[in-house]
């Protein structure tokens, strides 16, 4: 465990000359392709065959019934496909509050340990938050949605109040 912890840059190494790498440009880059590449409805809708490069963001406004009608999706795939476009629109609204935590973070001098902790807790935050986002339809369930959103908001903010203390140092 200790060495697993030492490799995500959680735990210093044993040797006096190493150093814990800033995993912040990892995050950085993970973060950008997940809410920009993984999280985008395009591959779905390409899928059910309602993609138009014409005009994307009326995909499902425009072609969603249709589809259900002509037999090419249900009901529940088509809430799915919304689902799915609001959780790309909130990781990509999302996403700035990421860079600046963890740039001004780097900036101050927190330490590292401190932020690739917090880097790691929002990435985890962030996917389960994509999951429920997606796949849960039942309001007993939903509310959870909430939960992971404030985890990972949480896990930035820590780094931002981190970084002003140090500044105002």
């Amino acid at each position: 465990m200790s060495s697993l912890l030492t490799a995500i840059g959680l735990r210093a190494p044993n040797s006096l000359e190493s150093v814990i790498p800033n995993y912040s440009p990892f995050f950085l880059g993970f973060h950008f392709l997940w809410a920009y590449g993984v999280l985008s409805s395009r591959t779905l809708k390409q899928w059910y065959g309602i993609d138009h490069q014409v005009s994307p963001r009326e995909d499902l406004a425009k072609y969603g019934e249709a589809a259900i009608r002509e037999g090419k999706m249900t009901r529940k795939q088509l809430d799915m496909l919304k689902r799915n476009e609001a959780a790309h629109a909130n990781s990509v609204e999302n996403y700035p509050l990421l860079v600046g935590s963890l740039l001004f973070a780097s900036y101050a001098g927190v330490p590292v340990q401190t932020i690739n902790a917090a880097g790691l807790s929002y990435t985890v935050a962030r996917i389960i938050y994509g999951a429920v986002y997606i796949f849960v339809d039942t309001p007993k369930w939903s509310w959870t949605r909430g939960v992971v959103w404030w985890w990972g908001n949480l896990s930035c903010l820590t780094l931002l109040y981190q970084a002003g203390k140090r500044l105002s140092a």
